[in-house]
């Protein structure tokens, strides 16, 4: 196991709307999906599914960081 000091920290955004595939639990950004059919239930099984529910995020005012070394994602409060 490798020791890192997280010294190049990226900050990375907070997801605005996220959807979860009824069927494979697969979670998407919202934009990213559009009004498409889940694509892990395509490569699957070849069905459209378009059954999603909305993720709720916490919205514990915690900032996201991802460590650009060791890729390691870091929150801090």
């Amino acid at each position: 196991m490798t020791t890192c000091n997280h010294a190049e920290l990226e900050l990375l955004p907070a997801r605005k709307r996220t959807l979860r595939c009824r069927y494979c639990h697969l979670t998407l950004d919202g934009q990213e999906l559009g009004d498409n059919y889940c694509p892990e239930c395509f490569d699957r099984s070849g069905e459209r599914r378009y059954e999603f529910e909305e993720v709720e995020r916490a919205n514990d005012g915690a900032a996201t960081y991802r460590c650009e070394q060791c890729g390691a994602v870091v929150k801090i409060c």
